[in-house]
């Protein structure tokens, strides 16, 4: 089982065996019919406590790929632009029909007249015109990829990698400077006729050093993992570490289940950790607890922040303001398991199961 998903994704290979490749970044096409950018800035000063600029376009055949509050026209013409930070926002959604509102050349992506993507790879800036939170940010890409997917056959592909932002941040009538490291995303994929993935949670820490930590989970409609991993991303030297067995994710604690304007139940985390451990003693142990500050808008869930605690070895750190998302469209039965439930799912999830994003 092992072997085949191997077979089938080749992320493993390129991460623990990296090399330099062509980093694609384009709307949909008639081979992509799905496409997803971010770019994500964690670790900011209060207020803000995080930035995000995400954009999903097209379809995907994923329950929590997909916002269907969100089609103005259809599935395949509806693009969506999230971006957030952490006070209280009501206008942190839009969505649009690509035939009627956006304008798409070689160095512009023009969302109507809200938001804008000039240039293109490794250099580009992201413009957003909006009175509760606008920016204007140059991105710089960096050759540290990291592979979450890439599927054999040119089937889909999801890559992140490092960049340095500057520019500013404007929330209503306060305006901060940014210059600073963060994330910057891509991913497409060929239209499947149906992919059973249901939960999904990707989180960022940006370390005092430059380092960063990012940490991914997804599940299928069974509660079975699908992928488990950490990525630890050094700033001194062109590297990054892949943990991705015996990488675990526990909810402690949750806020009372909310119901998504797609008419989804969820449970949102308040407390939850990540452990690993390998034979030789190295770990990487993760204490978060959430600033309750879930928007919704990020396909069929929810992006956020929270407080943490930190240690890699000997190594131990605090911070204020990590990044989440949050999406799970599993059946109740899974979302409210007992502890006994929990102990004998870690049991059955030691190996990742064989189904990939």
């Amino acid at each position: 089982m092992q072997l085949f998903q191997d077979f089938l994704d080749r992320s493993k290979q390129l991460n623990l065996a990296p090399k330099k490749s062509h980093l694609n970044f384009h709307i949909p096409t008639r081979q992509y019919t799905f496409v997803y950018f971010g770019i994500i800035l964690p670790n900011l000063p209060a207020p803000l406590h995080y930035f995000n600029f995400i954009g999903l376009m097209g379809a995907a055949h994923a329950p929590m790929l997909r916002n269907e509050s969100a089609i103005h026209s259809t599935a395949i013409d509806t693009a969506t632009i999230l971006c957030s930070s952490s006070p209280h926002m009501v206008g942190q959604l839009h969505s649009y029909a690509m035939q009627r509102d956006c304008h798409f050349s070689k160095n512009l992506w023009q969302f109507s007249n809200h938001e804008q993507i000039l240039g293109n790879l490794p250099n580009f800036q992201i413009q957003r015109d909006d009175d509760e939170l606008s920016c204007q940010l140059s991105v710089q890409i960096t050759t540290q990829v990291s592979y979450f997917n890439k599927m054999r056959l040119g089937l889909g592909e999801h890559w992140s990698t490092r960049c340095f932002f500057e520019g500013r941040i404007a929330y209503k009538e306060q305006i901060f400077s940014i210059a600073q490291h963060g994330v910057f995303e891509f991913a497409r994929a060929v239209q499947f006729p149906y992919l059973p993935l249901a939960f999904f949670t990707y989180q960022i820490i940006q370390l005092n050093n430059g380092d960063q930590v990012l940490m991914a989970q997804t599940r299928d409609h069974f509660n079975r993992i699908v992928q488990s991993r950490i990525y630890l991303k050094y700033a001194n030297v062109e590297r990054t570490e892949l943990f991705d067995e015996q990488v675990q994710f526990k909810v402690h604690r949750v806020y009372p289940k909310v119901v998504t304007p797609n008419g989804q139940v969820m449970y949102l985390p308040r407390e939850f950790e990540w452990n690993y451990q390998n034979k030789t003693g190295d770990i990487i142990q993760i204490q978060a607890q959430s600033r309750g500050d879930f928007k919704f808008g990020l396909a069929a869930g929810y992006v956020g922040s929270f407080k943490y605690q930190i240690k890699i070895n000997a190594r131990e750190e605090y911070g204020e303001a990590g990044y989440c998302e949050y999406v799970d469209c599993r059946a109740l039965k899974w979302q409210e398991k007992n502890q006994d439930e929990k102990i004998l799912d870690d049991l059955m999830n030691t190996v990742p199961f064989m189904l990939k994003k």
